[in-house]
């Protein structure tokens, strides 16, 4: 199995193809000096606009197991990274003493071995797989977490290396691909942005969600998913609490397919507005007059383009 890495742009972008996923020439550019470099890539940008699915698409065209790491509020060491079986550990001092005479220096040393270890995220991170290849390790939603467990991933990302007190330092034999995402729900210290490639994930325009929705729903009408693309690229041009992202464009062409429809119409519209506005401010908004309206125009601008 291939896990080598693209040796330019144009294959990079082959690669991103390869995986469904339709990406532009800037993102690619980025991706591709971030693999080169072995430099984190930390993608920025609104929920739903693809940055975790990028992760996913490395992992499955490199061939390479794909290690993730879910950011929460609350997130600590013993959870992204390792912590001891205590149960097991207790269990062996347990035996040991059953056992007779013990050697009590012995003993420190016996509990704290690999097999006492749990691994959590980050430091299976810096194992290789069976082939020896490095896995890809997504950081997902690191803006969740607070400032102190973004410290913490300074030594991961500079070095990527992990200390624990009772063993040493473990470094990775080679480097994982890491993938940092963030939906700016606050801001990231400057000082791990700086060991990162950086790069603002955007909506996409009218032409590359149009493409995204051929490649992710095929079975689409290719009438109905213009009309889905231009009603969901004007929606974004509107004052929402939450804009649809491209993730919110799939769901709903699919839904739409789903209930055997190839064209919208005012009423479906209305009846499917949950599977792209998840703020029913927003869909007390749209609904109605405004959503037909915006339908009105939609099918103004197809008719005359000629589609």
């Amino acid at each position: 199995m291939n896990t080598a890495i693209p040796n330019d742009i144009d294959a990079t972008l082959d690669l991103l193809t390869a995986g469904d996923y339709i990406a532009d020439r800037s993102l690619a550019t980025t991706l591709f000096l971030a693999l080169k470099m072995g430099r984190p890539l930390f993608l920025e940008g609104e929920a739903g606009v693809g940055k975790t699915e990028i992760a996913k698409v490395l992992s499955a065209t490199l061939n390479r197991p794909l290690v993730r790491l879910q950011c929460y509020e609350g997130l600590d060491v013993a959870s992204a990274v390792y912590e001891w079986n205590y149960a097991r550990q207790m269990i062996e001092i347990r035996l040991a003493e059953a056992g007779g005479a013990v050697d009590r220096d012995r003993l420190g040393k016996d509990i704290f071995r690999d097999e006492f270890l749990i691994k959590r995220p980050l430091l299976q991170a810096l194992e290789a797989s069976a082939d020896g290849a490095a896995p890809v390790l997504l950081i997902d939603e690191l803006d969740r977490t607070d400032e102190a467990f973004e410290a913490y991933l300074l030594e991961v990302l500079s070095d990527f290396q992990i200390t624990i007190p009772e063993i040493g330092t473990i470094a990775a034999a080679q480097p994982p691909i890491v993938i940092v995402t963030s939906n700016r729900t606050r801001e990231i210290h400057d000082a791990l942005k700086r060991r990162c490639l950086y790069y603002w994930v955007d909506y996409p325009d009218a032409e590359r969600e149009l493409a995204i929705l051929r490649t992710k729903v095929p079975q689409c009408e290719e009438t109905l998913s213009r009309q889905v693309v231009g009603f969901i690229q004007r929606l974004r041009e509107h004052d929402l609490f939450k804009l649809p992202g491209i993730a919110e464009t799939i769901d709903w062409a699919t839904a739409l397919t789903e209930l055997n429809k190839i064209v919208l119409e005012p009423e479906v519209v209305d009846n499917t507005l949950g599977a792209i506005l998840k703020y029913q401010d927003d869909i007390h908004k749209i609904q109605g007059s405004e959503a037909a309206h915006i339908l009105e125009e939609v099918k103004r601008e197809m008719t005359a383009a000629g589609n």
